[in-house]
């Protein structure tokens, strides 16, 4: 079924010639003094910011890189990221934001498929880097070393060396709104990863719709997001989004452990306690078990945010019944860059992935290809003004999801009687039992609300007579037991009988990508 919208919420849209970089200063020239970025090192403002942008674009530059050539980011989250992001931006260039948990042989394919002229990158990894570049006949121009940690080689410059090379520039690249303006790598969660082209129009659409038209985000905010800016989430939650209305991000180059992400939440870097948390459901569900989970009074929050994968009721209330806010969770992609189908700050249905986000539109189609109805599952395709242009020299898989106005996302849904959507899978990882489909997502949803369960998976395992059973991989809160019948007589008395879970096996940890989402695909192979 699809829903009805009135075309970008009547968002003006860019203008023809614009620079998403360019933009964002622009946005914030009243601002010098304000915090813009915070970091383990120190605050950076909007005025430091809008300098140092600026000069980094004249000094790629003066490397005589050319329009629309590609520069690598491999950074953790640091103020350094987006002086380097916006910076090439403004320059014309394409930064090529990609994972920091790859190894060197990702970041070989990237640097051939990208062609990447230059990098920048953290020093803690710049010897991956280094491994990467032997195994690429591929070259680069030069190296910028964000915070090195031992003595450069004459092809690698340190950051700060390479900012005061130049002036800054006064005037940015004369790009246009549908130019490419930044690449973003899919996770990889069942291949290679593709590189997935963004215009300069599209974290603008965004930003105004999302950040601004549902989030409600003002400049008296203070984001915090779980998600690396490396992410198409992250880098709306940390980067876009608070710059388009002049709020600040606290930004945390480690990992989002329960440890890391609650000494931010309180304060402890700075003393500034984020007002938005942007995280996704397992680390929602780390949070709330671990022993130094903080009390309500000791944070700030206002709101949480929510993406990445569906967010099972259980924990959503739970987490509120803790902290005293709501979770807004939503559904987005790399594709579409963030957000189209969300819950509102002012009205949650937890266990649904809300409506439309107003911009956007969303179909359901069947099997068959036809729209479905109202309570029929169907497959997700959304239109709305933020589908990136292409995967990068890929053509086939181009072609199977941008669909003409239309982009394919690869979920399952249900559209309810009240206009929200339910989550049903991934399309790949639907099962078929006994010749009824079983979402995993439910099955996982219900096996998560028995207290000794922290996490589960579920996948497809065929028997000995080939025919395909439910099994479960679940991993157990600390100190907390339970037998298999015990989880399986569980699901039946929540769930359809058929759907419970033929087989379970007790796992110390699921595989998943650098975002949180479970590979099932990886259970898969590990069964065959």
């Amino acid at each position: 079924m699809s829903t009805n919208y009135v075309e970008y919420d009547c968002v003006a849209p860019p203008p023809e010639k614009f620079n998403f970089a360019d933009f964002l200063l622009t946005c914030n020239l009243k601002r010098a003094k304000r915090p813009a970025f915070l970091d383990d090192s120190g605050v950076l403002s909007y005025g430091e910011l809008d300098t140092r942008v600026r000069t980094l674009s004249a000094s790629l530059r003066s490397l005589g890189l050319r329009r629309e050539e590609r520069v690598l980011l491999l950074m953790h989250d640091c103020n350094d990221w987006p002086v380097s992001f916006l910076g090439a931006i403004y320059a014309g260039l394409i930064p090529v934001a990609v994972n920091t948990l790859l190894t060197a042989d990702d970041y070989a394919y990237m640097l051939e498929h990208s062609r990447a002229q230059a990098v920048m990158v953290s020093g803690s990894l710049l010897p991956t880097l280094t491994a990467a570049m032997s195994r690429s006949d591929h070259e680069v121009v030069k190296v910028i070393v964000s915070k090195p940690l031992a003595p450069l080689h004459p092809s690698e410059v340190e950051f700060e060396e390479f900012l005061n090379e130049c002036e800054p520039l006064t005037k940015s690249a004369q790009t246009k709104a549908d130019d490419p303006g930044f690449w973003l790598y899919s996770s990889g969660s069942t291949g290679r990863p593709k590189g997935t082209v963004h215009s300069h129009a599209n974290p603008y659409w965004t930003s105004m719709l999302y950040g601004k038209g549902i989030l409600n985000l003002t400049e008296d905010d203070v984001c915090f997001s779980a998600a690396k800016l490396f992410f198409a989430y992250g880098l709306g939650n940390g980067l876009t989004f608070p710059m388009t209305v002049g709020a600040c991000t606290i930004l945390m180059p480690e990992r989002p452990t329960p440890d890391a992400t609650f000494k931010r939440m309180t304060g402890g870097i700075g003393g500034v306690r984020p007002t938005v948390f942007f995280g996704a459901p397992t680390g929602f569900a780390g949070m709330l078990s671990h022993p130094n989970l903080p009390d309500k009074q000791q944070v700030a929050l206002r709101l949480v945010s929510s993406a990445g994968e569906a967010l099972p009721a259980e924990l959503g209330e739970r987490f509120t019944e803790h902290f005293g806010v709501n979770i807004v969770d939503g559904i987005g992609s790399t594709e579409m860059l963030h957000i189209f189908l969300s819950n509102r700050p002012t009205q949650v249905k937890y266990g649904t992935t809300g409506w439309p986000v107003p911009g956007y539109e969303i179909e359901l189609r069947g099997d068959d290809g036809l729209p479905a109805k109202v309570g029929e599952q169907g497959d997700l395709y959304i239109k709305g003004p933020s589908s990136a242009l292409m995967y990068w020299g890929n053509r086939e898989k181009s072609r199977e999801t941008f669909q003409g106005g239309w982009t394919k996302s690869g979920d399952k849904y249900v559209q309810n009687e009240d206009g929200t959507y339910t989550y049903g899978g991934r399309s790949d990882d639907m099962l078929k039992v006994s010749g009824i489909y079983v979402s995993p997502f439910e099955v996982e949803a219900t096996l998560i609300q028995h207290p000794s369960v922290l996490e589960a998976a579920v996948i497809g395992v065929n028997d000995l007579e080939g025919l395909t059973k439910t099994k479960a991989f679940v991993v157990l809160k600390s100190g907390a037991s339970v037998t298999e019948d015990e989880l399986k007589a569980f699901v039946k008395d929540k769930l359809a009988p058929y759907k419970y879970p033929r087989l379970i096996a007790f796992v110390d940890e699921l595989p998943k990508t650098a975002t949180g989402k479970i590979q099932r695909f990886k259970l898969r192979i590990q069964e065959q």
